[in-house]
């Protein structure tokens, strides 16, 4: 009787072993897969898909932001898994096509203002985890956002194939040899779903990016944006790499704060990043530099300027105007406060041969992002409704010229035109 019983237990335990090695399978896959989704999400925020395919109002990822161009105006598309609006219907290498190549899954082009010359250099485990997000992390939404219509000919997407073959990147990411695992980490980041060269490189006559990796001293040379200049990250040789890292994770360091579209960067992409990823695209900024020194300090005319605005005497409207609005927070010597309030003496938006960012955040102010290690949301008034076109040019000029600064002044006229492009 005991041995019957016995060997129906074994039976039973041999009958059960298939079904619980299955279900421990299936648990497993189901674990592999959310790591997967999980990684997708991560790598959705260092590529900034949020910021440029999300609005106010509307549900994540559903597209309907109008981004300008010299082309018009081009909305980005609805990228959740939704059947009808969305790429609910992609496969895998679909999506790849569209991410890498800049091609839909009817054949059709995406105009380069999605960056996938840039995109082109993420490699397959990356696109693999972004289409596990994309399909089973993002809610889908049927919202359907305006569709882009440009004028003729640039509404003949077919006519992008030529683009692509003339100014277009297909090459993937080729490691820096002789590099560290840190720096080359760091280049692939920037280089590839960062595409931080879709702002910081100079555009070409085809309104293409001027180069596409450090190999060409044009990457990461600087540019202009919606008529503010951008300004170079080819070796950022005044900056430590700590205050690149507490810049992309905070929008802030003590020396600068951001500003312009770099606000959303910071506030979609980088903040979310591993301090790893921060520190490597940190390290790889810093790489480029080489050798390069910090540029010399004209400590005797920084002190001039400091010492006239201490005394307040014989003040030009200029130097009046900043004595008023100010020195209450930048402060006479133009330092400013470290991690509050950006520094004026030596600040590439001061400095840029294009006056228009700085006076753009003169009329309109800034708001420093709410991040997880910056949670404060320090804030700059803009001063459009009270000061007046010469005005703001003899603050600007005074600025441009001060402490360390030796930039050329600004005239009305370019208030003006900054002025009505706000309005």
């Amino acid at each position: 009787m005991k041995r019957q019983l016995l060997n129906r237990l074994v039976m039973a335990n041999l009958l059960l072993m298939p079904l619980c090695g299955s279900a421990f399978a299936a648990d497993q896959a189901s674990g592999d897969q959310a790591d997967l989704i999980k990684r997708g999400e991560y790598l959705s925020r260092a590529g900034d898909c949020m910021a440029c395919h999300s609005v106010p109002g509307k549900p994540d990822y559903a597209g309907g932001l109008p981004i300008k161009s010299d082309l018009g105006v081009i909305y980005s598309t609805n990228i959740t898994p939704d059947k009808n609006v969305g790429i609910g219907n992609y496969t895998e290498e679909q999506f790849s096509d569209a991410v890498r190549e800049g091609i839909r899954a009817d054949g059709s082009h995406l105009y380069p203002a999605m960056p996938y010359p840039d995109y082109a250099k993420v490699n397959d485990e990356d696109i693999k985890a972004l289409y596990a997000y994309f399909m089973h992390g993002v809610k889908a939404s049927d919202y359907q956002p305006p569709k882009t219509d440009l004028s003729f000919p640039f509404s003949q997407r077919w006519g992008m194939m030529f683009w692509n073959w003339t100014f277009g990147n297909d090459d993937g990411f080729e490691p820096i040899k002789g590099a560290s695992d840190e720096v080359n980490r760091g280049a692939y980041l920037v280089e590839g779903l960062g595409h931080c060269g879709s702002c910081h490189t100079p555009r070409g006559v085809g309104m293409q990016e001027k180069a596409y990796d450090h190999t060409d001293e044009d990457f990461l040379a600087g540019g202009d944006l919606n008529g503010w200049p951008v300004p170079p990250l080819r070796g950022i040789a005044h900056w430590t790499k700590q205050e690149i890292i507490d810049y992309l994770q905070t929008g802030r360091n003590d020396k600068a704060g951001v500003g312009g579209e770099m606000t959303s960067v910071v506030y979609n992409s980088t903040s979310h990043m591993t301090d790893e990823d921060a520190a490597s695209i940190a390290a790889y900024i810093k790489h480029l530099a080489g050798d390069d020194k910090p540029a010399a300090v004209d400590a005797a005319k920084a002190q001039a300027t400091t010492d006239k605005l201490t005394s307040a005497k014989d003040l030009t409207l200029g130097e009046r105007l900043y004595i008023d609005n100010c020195a209450a927070c930048h402060f006479v010597d133009g330092k400013g406060a470290a991690k509050a309030f950006p520094q004026l003496d030596g600040a590439s938006i001061v400095n840029a041969d294009s006056p228009d960012g700085l006076i753009n955040v003169i009329l309109k102010g800034a708001q420093l992002p709410s991040t997880e290690k910056a949670p404060s949301e320090l804030k700059m008034p803009g001063f459009a409704h009270r000061l007046d076109d010469n005005e703001v040019a003899m603050l600007a000029s005074f600025i441009r010229s001060g402490w360390n600064n030796n930039a050329p002044g600004v005239t009305a006229e370019d208030v003006k035109k900054v002025r009505e492009s706000l309005e």
